[in-house]
């Protein structure tokens, strides 16, 4: 399997995901909706991950209310990120979804 990866450029338009139409099955359309919630759930435990060792003392930041709402606000930005175009990651998994939906394959290919 290949995959292609566009890096992204500061500037530059993203490209859109081929999202399925409307004369596409009802399967194809919920594929696409879980693919992206994929996205974005990856999105946000990356972040969780990337904010995990930040310092966040100072007058605006820190405390008690920050540790408990810090998973809350990174899960947030993830559905942000991944409603605003993703990071690819979103129609990759679709088309593996799809792929194994037909069966045009095996999982270990």
């Amino acid at each position: 399997m290949s995959i292609s990866i566009t890096p992204f450029v500061p500037g530059q338009a993203i490209p859109k995901p081929q999202i399925p139409t409307t004369d596409d099955s009802v399967a194809r359309q919920r594929a696409w909706q879980t693919a992206r919630d994929f996205e974005s759930f990856f999105i946000s435990r990356s972040l969780d991950s990337m904010f995990s060792g930040l310092k966040t003392d100072g007058p605006f930041g820190g405390g008690q209310g920050e540790s408990m709402f810090r998973g809350i606000l990174n899960e947030e930005y993830g559905k942000i990120m991944g409603g605003a175009g993703g990071i690819g990651i979103a129609d990759a998994v679709y088309r593996e979804m799809i792929r194994l939906q037909e069966g045009n394959g095996n999982a270990n290919a």
